[in-house]
């Protein structure tokens, strides 16, 4: 992981350069990666997300009353880039000063069960929401995309770590349905030393970073694999070569959606 300041600091910068992405833009452009949005909604989610995450962190271990504006975004059709961008920056600015004041070991709130509870889950959380968000607007402009090596690194991470919690609990027939003898898939960034084995050969859904023989085998550029695992690019369209039983592959990805 990542420290405290760090994962602070990133909701900020990556929410800047989000904003830079979106100044003169049409807000109505479709955003292929997230069906049914537009880039004014993306950035609306964005927003009220970071306030949500303020409430938690602030909220002395309550549940943070639930603003269906996060969710609910068809008000958001058309919206003025200028009005939009300052109030997108003053929501990462307040969320971070929450942070900030918080710390990283007040107990908190947190959505998921088990782990930390504490501002640490959100400020690692809305970190990587906030990248993931940024290569969706990316990806619906035509834009570069390039995170920080071990930006990413610790994103894709943390998509597993937060796959060990929820695994278990949802679509659990479909996930039951892909545990077996050598179900195992093996993620190698070639642009990096990171690596990754996710094994489903026992009962749990495990992780590791390693260097494995695995069912199925997928070599691409970090962003390109960062993109991949979190449904992004569709594997055909990725600068990645896969080894092995794609199938599996394919069947783990369909199962294995993120936000």
């Amino acid at each position: 992981m990542l420290d405290y300041a760090r994962y602070c600091g990133e909701i900020v910068e990556q929410t800047e350069l989000l904003v830079d992405s979106l100044a003169g833009q049409d807000m109505t452009t479709p955003v292929p990666s997230c069906p049914g949005w537009n880039l004014g909604q993306l950035a609306r989610h964005i927003g009220y997300g970071h306030r949500w995450a303020s409430e938690a962190v602030r909220g002395e271990g309550a549940m943070p009353r639930t603003d269906r504006a996060m969710r609910e975004l068809a008000d958001y059709v058309d919206e003025d880039p200028d009005a939009l961008i300052p109030w997108l920056r003053e929501g990462a600015r307040r969320f971070e000063a929450a942070l900030r004041e918080v710390g990283p070991n007040m107990r908190v709130w947190t959505p998921i069960p088990g782990g930390k509870k504490t501002p640490e889950f959100f400020a690692r959380r809305f970190a990587h929401e906030t990248v993931v968000h940024r290569a969706d607007a990316a990806l619906a402009l035509g834009a570069d995309f390039e995170p920080a090596h071990d930006l990413a690194v610790d994103c894709v991470d943390e998509w597993l770590d937060l796959a060990v919690v929820t695994w278990p609990r949802l679509d659990v027939e479909r996930h039951r349905a892909l545990h077996g003898p050598d179900r195992t898939l093996h993620f190698h960034a070639t642009d990096t030393s990171a690596e990754w084995v996710v094994d489903l050969s026992g009962e749990d859904f495990a992780w590791r970073h390693a260097h494995e023989k695995c069912a199925v085998a997928v070599r691409g550029p970090l962003t390109e694999l960062l993109l991949v695992l979190y449904r992004r690019r569709a594997v055909g369209a990725a600068d990645v070569e896969v080894f092995g039983d794609t199938g599996f592959l394919a069947s783990w990805l369909d199962v294995s959606p993120f936000g």
